[in-house]
């Protein structure tokens, strides 16, 4: 009898394993692909539906357009992983046994017990968020004068918060719209993991666009109308947007695999406390050369993918497992309509380049994207996406 190989969640991690696992496993295993959406959203572009909705068609792909037919797909929320019997809870559809699982399900927001943030903030972390900050700030908008501007505050100044606060930004310039746009930050500096060439790069392009950036000082709650400071003063909201951290999902919350908060531990080769448990994506913590493992971004997921399929076919034959070692390409991030890149590699060039802007970098954070809808489906949908990405 064929063992059965569940792949949970549609994100980077589950869509770019999805092919791999075809190629590698073929006829020799019963594949199931299992997400709560029918679609594969390419995340890192869906701040902008913040500006334009319509976008959203250019940056959901079908499962029906990743998978093959021979690949079984279930549309259903996963609710629980029971590694003892070896099935994968379910709410919308019958549970499913399994014999080997990739653990793909991404992660949810982090609010580190800030007081009132779960209650009042907005997060982006799926398509109906983002059209759902669309919509706050285009009523927010609408209600608002020039004697008294909408506030749109954004709190986290990783990518998402820069890039949301980018986007929000060039919706008010392209229909003239009262809107003030805050850019909240409790470290000294926006984008904590970038250098400081990087970060001033950032900051310039974000001021440029009139962009009030607040940095080195903590929301320690937030109201319905108003976050609070740990030294500054309050500042009123119409619409607030918390991008500040992850967390693993619900579903593992019983979970008896090692684990930090949800999300799973593994070795370099993927595998978790249970030798039949993969874990990828922000699912997981990926054990790294050194003292960090593999970070929670798309590149590191993308990447991943191709090694963990392996592995999970090396387990079903019995033979060694592989190990992964993330290597990084470099930072593109957008703000509205222009982009920074950093720290980029570049086919031909020996050393990475430092920091540039302007079309350039806007060209290759377009192509990143281009590229990856084009693996996991063709180049033709890839150039239909272009002018959204």
């Amino acid at each position: 009898m064929s063992p059965t190989v569940a792949v949970l969640g549609a994100g980077y991690a589950g869509a770019g394993a999805i092919p791999e696992f075809e190629d590698r496993l073929g006829d020799d295993a019963d594949l199931v692909w299992i997400s709560d959406t029918d679609y594969h959203l390419v995340l890192h572009e869906a701040h902008r539906c913040i500006r334009d909705p319509a976008v959203r068609e250019k940056i959901t792909i079908p499962v029906t357009d990743i998978k093959s037919p021979g690949t079984q797909f279930v549309q259903a929320e996963v609710t629980g992983l029971d590694t003892d019997d070896r099935v994968v809870e379910l709410d919308g559809a019958d549970d499913v046994a399994y014999d080997y699982v990739l653990v793909a399900l991404g992660s949810q927001t982090a609010y580190y017990g800030i007081e009132g943030m779960a209650e009042n903030a907005l997060t982006l972390k799926s398509l109906d968020d983002a059209l759902d900050i669309h919509e706050h700030v285009k009523d927010a908008a609408r209600e608002a004068t020039r004697e008294d501007p909408a506030k749109v505050v954004i709190g986290g100044a990783g990518l998402s918060g820069i890039q949301s606060a980018g986007e929000v930004a060039e919706f008010r310039d392209k229909h003239n719209a009262p809107v003030e746009v805050y850019l909240v930050e409790a470290l000294p500096e926006i984008f904590p993991p970038g250098d400081a060439e990087v970060q001033g790069a950032l900051r310039h392009h974000l001021e440029e666009a009139d962009v009030n950036i607040l940095t080195d000082d903590p929301i320690t709650s937030a109201d319905e109308d108003e976050i609070h400071f740990d030294e500054r003063d309050s500042l009123d909201y119409d619409v607030f947007v918390w991008t500040g951290g992850i967390t693993g999902r619900d579903a593992l919350d019983d979970t008896s695999l090692e684990n930090e908060h949800n999300r799973l531990n593994t070795g370099q080769d993927f595998q978790t406390s249970d030798d039949r448990v993969f874990a990828i994506g922000d699912s997981a913590i990926i054990e790294q050369p050194g003292e960090n493992p593999a970070p929670p971004t798309a590149l590191a997921a993308w990447q991943a993918a191709e090694v963990a399929a392996k592995n999970v076919a090396n387990a079903i034959d019995d033979h060694p497992l592989e190990t992964w070692t993330y290597h990084d390409e470099g930072t593109l991030i957008s703000i509205g309509d222009t982009a920074i890149a950093h720290e980029v590699t570049v086919y031909g060039i020996d050393a990475p380049i430092r920091t540039f802007n302007g079309l350039p970098a806007k060209m290759l954070k377009k192509g990143a994207a281009a590229r990856w809808i084009a693996k996991i489906t063709s180049p033709t949908r890839a150039i239909k996406a272009w002018d959204a990405l």
